[in-house]
């Protein structure tokens, strides 16, 4: 018999990986991917007022993979053929009996002018880049924001860009330089975070009020400059621009015979399977699922979908049917260097703390716990 296949080497990958051979699946598990090391992001908005650096944040998973006996190719995926039993990449083509996509999405760089932004989830290297940057200037405006994918509004991560806005201002305070700076944040929602809940939408806007820092927002960006950002509002000044463009899906799924949702997402369903295609499953950024408006697009609900495709797997691997639904949840500490504030978001309960900061430490202790069983 084939074995299981994972496409991506991310959270959902790895959180699938350890799902699966704790519930004693010994199948042969190959792992697909351009590199066997976990970059967590999650830490690289410490990286500019130098609480991290981005060596710490690359894990290599070499004994990762040893301890849970994966075999790691290092490829790029370029297709899928025989609905999914064949994955085609740029070293080959491998079979499988099960296959989990978890190779995360790409951001949307179609704006015009995008080349002027700094992406900051685009990888370490562009973290990096950012925080070198920072700490280059002298004065101005730093403009940060964030949108999402017109064809599939939930297609966003807007929490980092939050972060990047607090963190650079208790920086800039810490420094004694903020009075050389202006804070700018933009958005097209008029709202923006509503997915946090209405009220965490009125405590960021309220902090940004208290940290006197100016917002542009409900106007729909027309183009980035080098030192603008336009919207038909008006032009905005900025000597650097910090954005988070929507989510879609891999470039290779155009090609793959999977149905795909408005946003160019793989379509899934409550058990993140693949409608149509048994043994194709889907967990993370790169699916599209059912549940409420504000399913994020976040780590910990990867971690929850691939937990789920791997006990549906182990299921259908023992001659049973796929049961386990995927928990919608979102958990997410809004760092502001030295506090954090809480959201929890489940499909019964809002919770919102204020910036405490027992909570930042509580984010510190987490990369601690998470990546521990990783190094």
């Amino acid at each position: 018999m084939q074995g299981i296949t994972i496409i991506g080497a991310g959270f959902a990958a790895l959180a699938a990986i350890r799902s699966l051979r704790r519930r004693g699946v010994q199948l042969p598990i190959t792992v697909i991917a351009p590199r066997d090391e976990l970059h967590y992001l999650p830490s690289s908005i410490w990286l500019a007022p130098g609480l991290r650096r981005a060596a710490q944040l690359r894990i290599p998973l070499g004994t990762f993979f040893r301890r849970h006996q994966v075999q790691y190719i290092q490829a790029s995926v370029t297709g899928l053929r025989e609905g999914g039993r064949v994955v085609q990449t740029d070293q080959g083509e491998h079979a499988n009996s099960q296959l989990l996509i978890a190779s995360g999405g790409r951001f949307l760089r179609g704006l015009p002018g995008i080349e002027h932004a700094y992406i900051p989830c685009a990888g370490l290297e562009s973290a990096e880049a950012i925080a070198s940057r920072l700490q280059s200037m002298k004065g101005g405006t730093i403009a940060v924001g964030f949108s999402t994918n017109p064809a599939e509004q939930g297609a966003m991560r807007g929490g980092p860009m939050f972060e990047y806005l607090f963190i650079i201002d208790s920086w800039l305070r810490q420094q004694g330089r903020r009075d050389q700076f202006q804070l700018l944040f933009f958005s097209p929602s008029p709202r923006p975070g509503a997915r946090l809940g209405e009220q965490a939408v009125d405590g960021l806007l309220a902090e940004m009020k208290r940290r006197d820092i100016a917002t542009h927002l409900g106007h729909p960006l027309v183009r980035f400059e080098a030192d603008k950002v336009v919207t038909p509002a008006g032009s905005l000044h900025a000597d650097l621009i910090l954005f988070m463009p929507g989510i879609t899906g891999p470039a290779w799924l155009a090609d793959s015979g999977l149905p795909l949702s408005p946003g160019g997402m793989i379509e899934a369903d409550a058990y993140c399977q693949v409608p149509g295609h048994p043994g194709v499953w889907v967990a993370g950024d790169a699916g599209s699922f059912p549940g409420p408006a504000w399913l994020p697009k976040q780590a910990h609900q990867a971690d929850l979908q691939a937990q789920a495709a791997a006990a549906n797997i182990a299921a259908e691997l023992a001659g049973q049917t796929a049961r386990q639904p995927f928990k919608a949840e979102l958990v997410c500490i809004v760092d502001t260097l030295g506090a954090g504030m809480l959201v929890y978001r489940s499909e019964r309960r809002n919770i919102v703390l204020p910036a405490l900061w027992p909570l930042h430490w509580l984010k510190r202790g987490f990369e601690w716990f998470y990546l521990r069983p990783l190094r």
